[in-house]
């Protein structure tokens, strides 16, 4: 993709062309991806959001997305008002989320994975009603929304093939 990005396009990292750049995530953003029903903290921060979920990671083919995992500011953090350079204005309650969601998921920093890869992370390894140790502090945990995502993955899903099935 161009570094011309208008505001109306995928940030410059979003892909799902091999060889070209992953989209960046902090941990907790793979179940704030989850979760996001069109709310955020600016109206540029949602319309980030929604175009890298709603056009993105949930449009056709959005599994195959690679995403690198980063423990500083992302993509979706991008136009975020609390963004502070490659840092958060609340630091200190972002990393604690993210350390319980690197711990949760069994994620590493700098680890790359698809959407769907995480999708299967997440059903296999988060169960409904988890969210509030996982999530403890975060401001949305209250509306329910990721809940709810969760929810839905565990009664929506099919189960992923194991990893050395070749099909029949």
């Amino acid at each position: 993709m161009s570094a011309q990005n208008s505001s109306k396009n995928f940030p410059r990292s979003f892909s799902k062309t091999p060889g070209e750049a992953a989209l960046k995530f902090r941990p907790h953003h793979f179940l704030c991806s989850l979760g996001f029903q069109g709310k955020g903290y600016s109206d540029e921060f949602t319309a980030n959001m929604t175009r890298i979920v709603d056009q993105g990671l949930r449009a056709p083919k959005g599994e195959a997305t690679d995403i690198v995992v980063v423990r500083n500011t992302d993509d979706i953090c991008a136009p975020c008002p609390k963004r502070r350079g490659l840092r958060c204005s609340n630091q200190d309650g972002i990393e604690k989320l993210d350390k319980a969601h690197l711990r949760a998921l069994g994620l590493s920093y700098n680890e790359r994975l698809t959407w769907g890869d995480a999708l299967d992370l997440i059903k296999q390894r988060i169960s409904p009603g988890g969210l509030q140790i996982i999530c403890a502090g975060c401001q949305w945990l209250e509306y329910g929304m990721c809940e709810t995502a969760v929810q839905k993955l565990h009664t929506e899903r099919a189960p992923s093939p194991p990893e050395d099935f070749e099909g029949p």
